[in-house]
């Protein structure tokens, strides 16, 4: 997407309607929130088919946190 196209879209945004600005901004949040979930099932997938489970993710924290 040009720049000048990512200018043209904030331009319509700023020209909402308030109560169509907040709609668009709890839509965008839905999105966002879709997408973090989808993230974070991926990575439970990917660590779970290399073995690591909470157990070794709170080890490996723990052991960072000791002083050395």
């Amino acid at each position: 997407m040009s720049q000048s196209a990512v200018q043209e879209i904030l331009q319509r945004i700023q020209e909402l309607p308030d109560e169509e600005r907040l709609l668009l901004e709890a839509r965008l949040a839905e999105l966002a929130e879709d997408e973090w979930r989808q993230a974070a099932a991926e990575a439970r997938r990917a660590a779970r088919a290399r073995g690591i489970d909470q157990a070794a993710i709170d080890r490996a924290i723990e052991e960072l946190r000791r002083p050395s």
